[in-house]
């Protein structure tokens, strides 16, 4: 099922480690038209950055949500983030700093520049915290600042 354009349903569900542990991460119908929302904002992201978009990671089952290791507060299993890379664009660091003065005007409810483990990539949401400091955070290994910092 294509959500806009350039995201297929397919893309925001796809999961390695939920096809090796046997989890069914197909969502409930009533989270269809938030991952529709995921995907317009994908789509600004996209026409932003002007380059294709690798999404790494984007619904997530609750069970599938637990295996990864994701906090229970995580948006994902909502159907309100995705994860990505643009390395036709730069790298994650650089993509975030782009991003983060436009959250208002991509629709972008929060955006995470994430490090950990050796991986880095994008995290959005559309969905905002409540709190605006949490609005553009940098994650890594020695934990959570406020805005964008450039990782190595």
């Amino acid at each position: 099922m294509q959500l806009s354009p350039h995201f297929a349903l397919s893309e925001l569900v796809a999961s390695q480690k939920a096809a090796q542990l046997g989890i069914d991460n197909t969502p409930p119908p009533e989270l269809l038209p938030r991952l529709v929302r995921v995907a317009e904002m994908l789509e600004r992201i996209r026409s932003t950055l002007n380059v294709p978009i690798t999404v790494t990671s984007g619904y997530r089952c609750n069970a599938l949500n637990t295996a990864v290791g994701s906090r229970n507060t995580s948006d994902h299993p909502q159907g309100h983030a995705v994860d990505f890379v643009a390395p036709g664009f730069g790298t994650p660091t650089e993509i975030a700093k782009i991003l983060a003065p436009l959250v208002d005007a991509l629709g972008i409810g929060q955006i995470l520049l994430e490090g950990v483990k050796g991986k880095q990539w994008v995290h959005v949401s559309t969905h905002a915290p409540e709190n605006a400091i949490n609005r553009v955070l940098t994650i890594t290994d020695a934990g959570t600042v406020p805005g964008i910092i450039g990782l190595a």
